[in-house]
């Protein structure tokens, strides 16, 4: 689920979405991810309450239910100032939910971002309570697993720990189904990023990281690529510098490589309060009593009540001959705010894109009759656009085809999973989606039944809404529409070969607009699943080289990588090209030092090439093209070298160099790594 700290905004309810769950009248939603949807509920007393609903495709897995009936059961037996409680939940409807008590506040990563690092007694405070929520959790058997800044909202009162435990209960290890590492770089154990394995001890490394990131307001491990990042977490020191000296210990602690060397939740937690207390006859009166742990905390806790704007009433129901109707449960979460929290006392990429129509508001919005038509102008306006970005690498719009291709109408008529075969699809989608969200950070939201199928057509769908920025809107759509490609050509063609699809299409929904198709394309076919580069023939020109990077491939190399080598080497080519970057900064006309933030290298493995990005968007165009001439030089050397090193172990021999643009990334340079004296000067 995206970030909504707790300003308390409701969304707007979408088509589809229920009126009640359980004893909750729904007035809208807080957020929504890959696994489930949160929705905004109101209870009979007025108590605000956050309703958590589980994706149908999980909800059908009796091995899930029987997890997510167990991980309530132990929730449940959790209550306490810094958890939230689990009100009530129903494991056992059709599409399993549960309701948590809706509390106000920033997270501490917005906090961070907009007033700086914590300081004084209410740094120990944040550290105390957080590692005794923690104790409380791992004491009835419950593994939070996913422990970071946005997973922690400072309430009036003191911090709250939020999802933890239900929120995974349909993905017991952090590996996914492809291998790749699910959790947030930074936040990721270096047992974890070795075996997979999740536990307490992982947790309480991740809560290490957090206390030196509210101390600091840095990662201990940096930021850069997600491979630089999980190098240190393995093999570096973390950086505490600014971490006051009577915690350090404790967090230095917390962040030991081996698992069996870091304190457990309760040590941890005994040790901050013993801190605290120290701090606490510094602020307060010496003959101050504390009968409760706790009491400490809301004594020196000096962050001010959360803005919580008042919550829409709850719509009256009227009278009318559709009242009856079944509503279909919206799902997903991909960050489910988690059950209990308690203080324990004591202790992309191209495909063929589509045209975007100026649909009008309808209310044959999910009509099975046909599809909306493109407006002349609007169509014009598209290709203008499309002509306007020719140097971009993202795909042209083309026009929606009206043969019998995918539209509005099949989307409609389309169904959700069926069987084995589709349910893993369904799941795998949705799953690999999630990843996505969180990494780019883009306001994407999948709806109710996002994945359908049309098994006579031979398509599966996916539908989606865009929140984000026009110029960030195309994008997004490349980036999900190229995921879902590769997912559909991996789940499909290795593991359910016998299904009867070869096109996926992408479906954007918009309020007060008809759906539109997007993205369709048959993914078998298209074996890279990249589309046409922008020239009439529809093929992907040729530059001479045999092969051209492009946004599917730098997609592939912004996936963490658990590969040993690949880390080293990305590790070493982006510091030396951060260090002769700065070195060039009155070249650049760059006013500051840059570093991994805005300089990452990644590795797309399908076609044996290395990506070098920024995401420095100041240069302008000569600039860009000095920059890149200088990637392009270091990272051929640190191919060629690598091979003379390893051999024909080392299966990467191609390079390129892209920057950030408007519209996405553009390529830059590009090659093939020969010998060192062709590499670019």
């Amino acid at each position: 689920m995206s970030e909504a700290g707790s300003s308390g905004r409701v969304q707007p309810a979408h088509a589809g979405d229920p009126s009640r769950i359980g004893p909750y009248r729904i007035i809208g939603r807080l957020g929504a991810g890959g696994m489930g949807t949160v929705h905004a509920g109101v209870a009979s007393d007025g108590m605000r309450v956050a309703v958590k609903v589980i994706h149908p495709a999980q909800a059908q897995e009796p091995e899930f239910r029987a997890r997510f009936r167990r991980e309530v059961e132990l929730s449940s037996r959790v209550t306490g100032p810094y958890l939230i409680p689990l009100l009530t939940a129903d494991a056992n409807a059709e599409n399993p939910w549960l309701a948590t008590e809706y509390v106000a506040g920033p997270t501490l990563n917005q906090q961070v971002l907009a007033q700086g690092r914590l300081a004084g007694a209410s740094l120990y405070a944040f550290a105390a309570a957080t590692a005794q929520a923690l104790a409380a959790v791992h004491a009835v058997g419950v593994v939070h697993r996913d422990v970071k800044p946005q997973n922690v909202i400072l309430t009036s009162s003191g911090p709250c720990v939020l999802d933890f435990g239900i929120a995974h209960a349909a993905d017991g290890t952090s590996v996914t189904r492809t291998g790749v590492m699910t959790g947030t770089p930074g936040w990721i154990s270096p047992e974890q990023y070795r075996t997979g394995a999740t536990g307490p001890a992982g947790d309480m490394f991740a809560w290490g990281a957090l206390v030196a990131y509210a101390a600091t307001g840095r990662t201990p491990f940096g930021t850069g690529t997600p491979d630089a990042v999980a190098f240190r977490v393995l093999s570096g020191a973390p950086d505490l510098d600014g971490v006051p000296a009577p915690l350090r210990g404790i967090v230095q602690r917390a962040l030991a490589k081996e698992p069996g060397d870091r304190p457990q939740a309760a040590d941890a937690a005994e040790e901050c309060f013993e801190l605290l207390g120290s701090q606490v006859t510094q602020v307060m009166r010496a003959d101050r009593l504390f009968t409760r742990a706790e009491d400490m905390v809301t004594a020196v806790w000096d962050l001010p009540d959360a803005n919580d704007p008042v919550w829409p009433q709850p719509p009256r129901r009227p009278r009318r001959p559709w009242a009856g109707m079944t509503v279909v449960a919206a799902a997903v979460v991909g960050g489910l705010i988690g059950g209990v929290v308690a203080l324990m006392p004591g202790k992309a990429e191209g495909i063929r894109h589509r045209t975007s129509s100026a649909a009008s508001a309808s209310a044959s919005a999910h009509s099975s009759t046909g599809s909306p038509q493109p407006s002349a102008s609007a169509e014009k306006s598209a290709e203008n656009s499309a002509a306007g970005t020719a140097a971009s690498t993202a795909p042209k719009r083309t026009r929606a085809a009206s043969d019998g291709s995918a539209s509005a109408a099949s989307w409609a008529e389309a169904r959700s999973a069926r069987g084995e075969g589709e349910h893993d699809v369904a799941r795998a989608v949705l799953h690999d989606q999630d990843v996505l969200v969180q990494e780019l950070g883009a306001g994407i939201d999948f709806g109710p039944n996002a994945v359908r199928f049309q098994a006579s057509r031979g398509e599966v769908y996916l539908s989606y809404r865009l929140s984000s920025d026009e110029q960030e809107t195309m994008y997004a759509e490349t980036k999900v529409a190229g995921l879902m490609c590769r997912t559909l050509r991996d789940v499909v063609l290795r593991l359910h070969p016998e299904l009867p699809y070869r096109t996926y299409v992408m479906v954007k929904e918009t309020t007060g607009h008809d759906p539109e198709v997007t993205w369709d394309d048959d993914f078998l076919t298209n074996a890279r699943c990249t589309s046409a580069a922008d020239n009439d023939t529809g093929q992907a020109s040729d530059a001479g080289l045999g092969w051209e990077p492009d946004e599917q491939g730098l997609g592939q190399a912004m996936i963490p990588s658990t590969d040993s080598d690949e880390i080293d080497i990305a590790d070493r080519a982006t510091r030396k090209i951060i260090e002769r970057t700065n070195g060039m900064r009155t070249t650049l006309g760059t006013d500051r030092l840059l570093g991994n933030a805005e300089l990452k290298m990644g590795f797309d493995p399908g076609n044996s090439a290395m990506y070098v990005w920024s995401d420095y968007v100041t240069w302008d165009q000569g600039q860009v093209a000095t920059w890149a001439d200088m990637a392009a030089g270091e990272a051929c050397r640190a191919l060629v070298k690598q091979r003379d090193s390893a051999g024909d172990l080392w299966p990467y021999s191609r390079y390129a160099v892209a920057e950030r643009g408007d519209s996405g990334y553009l390529m830059i340079r590009w090659g093939t790594a020969g010998a060192l004296a062709d590499c670019p000067a």
